[in-house]
């Protein structure tokens, strides 16, 4: 089994629930996402929704979180982690368009 540490990247995320770094598990793959954080590029505060989704169902993480101007949400980190198993994706949403950019740190074992 080989274990990769990486991150996956979405920039100027807005309205439309976007899967970060397009990243879904892949088959014979098991990943914990380690770390998630949310950054408001935008001169104004908005809010903003980190789920999972298994493909059928999703499952809220933050809901209607805050973030200042400037401002960024951890939303996985520290001692909380998320498994995730085939076909799994972690998806971040604004309140206002192109207004945030995330980064997932995931390990991967296959």
């Amino acid at each position: 089994m080989a274990n990769t540490f990486t991150r996956k990247l979405s920039r100027s995320i807005g309205t439309t629930a976007t899967r970060v770094g397009s990243y879904t598990v892949a088959a014979s793959t098991s990943t914990t996402a380690i770390g998630l954080s949310v950054a408001n590029t935008s001169t104004v505060a908005i809010s903003a929704n980190v789920f999972h989704s298994d493909g059928t169902d999703n499952t809220y993480i933050v809901y209607n979180a805050p973030i200042p101007a400037g401002g960024s949400l951890v939303a996985v980190g520290g001692d909380q982690k998320i498994v995730l198993v085939t076909g799994d994706g972690i998806f971040v949403q604004s309140t206002a368009a192109s207004s945030v950019d995330a980064i997932l740190s995931i390990l991967e074992i296959t």
